[in-house]
């Protein structure tokens, strides 16, 4: 087995982060180092400089917010990324099918399976960052600003349901995305997939593929509360497709802009304001997989 240099979010309190932090400390030798983050953004430096030290495997322990931050302290290195998903969510270890139980999610790791799958980027007002599963613009990121760290510790998931909610009641700025060569299309969120799934099991992109170098791009064009509804019930039927005032396509590259101050979320953190350009860069990524994703990436 490969070094690993492991980066563990110590973001759970209580018995839960103790008993993980115990686990991966049993882990720790001349063949795994753990690297605890103490504040926010400090996983993407600890990737970088596990990269510059010769480590070929960086494990990132925690939620898609860790997850993102080691990917963009990866880059372009060519190493390659463990999941221990320990987050609220963990959309993104859903995506590949990695075991939520830390012990089943390190036993993934040690088989060392992987799959090479594209990196979807962001930029921004000259800054460039890379997302692996989804991105939004416009009401999606407003309700992702609105739910804090410390209401997402309190009540889990549902942080984003009550945001969601307080969103609803707020003003919606149109944002335009230009694709394809195509006229621009409009609306209130805008919601970019480099995978299936959004928010858990609900696949919201599914036509996507996370190795076809296309990003799958969802355009909702109200969200009135019987609009939210609507969609909510389609998607959660798998016919929201078929709904009007639903727009779906492929790009490899989109541009979303709106005329008023307008947010945007990767992975589900808070990363600016629009205008903002996504793009996909394919297979660029190895990331360790279980027996079953791997051969899924083959056939």
């Amino acid at each position: 087995m490969n070094k690993l240099f492991v980066i563990f979010n110590p973001a759970a309190r209580g018995e839960k982060s103790q008993r993980i932090r115990r686990f991966l400390e049993t882990k720790t030798g001349s063949s795994v180092t753990l690297a605890p983050t103490q504040q926010a953004g400090e996983a993407r430096h600890l990737a970088a400089r596990a990269v510059t030290e010769g480590y070929r495997v960086i494990v990132a322990a925690g939620g898609d917010g860790t997850i993102n931050e080691v990917i963009n302290g990866l880059g372009m290195s060519g190493a390659t990324l463990g999941v221990l998903p320990l987050g609220t969510v963990n959309v993104f270890a859903q995506e590949l099918g990695i075991p939520r139980h830390v012990e089943a999610a390190w036993a993934v790791i040690e088989d060392g399976r992987t799959r090479t799958i594209d990196l979807a980027r962001a930029e921004s007002n000259g800054v460039a960052r890379c997302f692996m599963q989804l991105a939004g613009v416009g009401f999606d990121a407003r309700a992702v600003r609105a739910a804090s760290w410390e209401l997402k510790k309190k009540i889990g998931p549902l942080s984003y349901v009550w945001a969601g909610l307080k969103t609803l009641s707020g003003t919606h700025t149109r944002v335009e995305v230009s694709a394809n060569g195509n006229n621009p299309v409009g609306g209130v969120a805008v919601l970019v997939g480099n995978g299936r799934f959004y928010g858990g099991r609900f696949a919201l992109f599914p036509k996507a593929r996370m190795d076809d170098g296309l990003l799958d791009v969802c355009v909702f064009e109200k969200c009135g509360y019987l609009d939210v509804l609507r969609y909510g019930h389609g998607i959660l039927r798998g016919a929201h497709l078929d709904l009007g005032g639903v727009k779906y396509f492929q790009a490899e590259r989109l541009v979303c802009t709106a005329p008023s101050a307008t947010p945007f979320e990767l992975d589900g953190e808070d990363a600016g304001d629009a205008p903002v350009t996504f793009s996909v860069v394919p297979r660029a990524l190895r990331v360790v997989v279980p027996k079953s994703s791997a051969e899924e990436a083959d056939g």
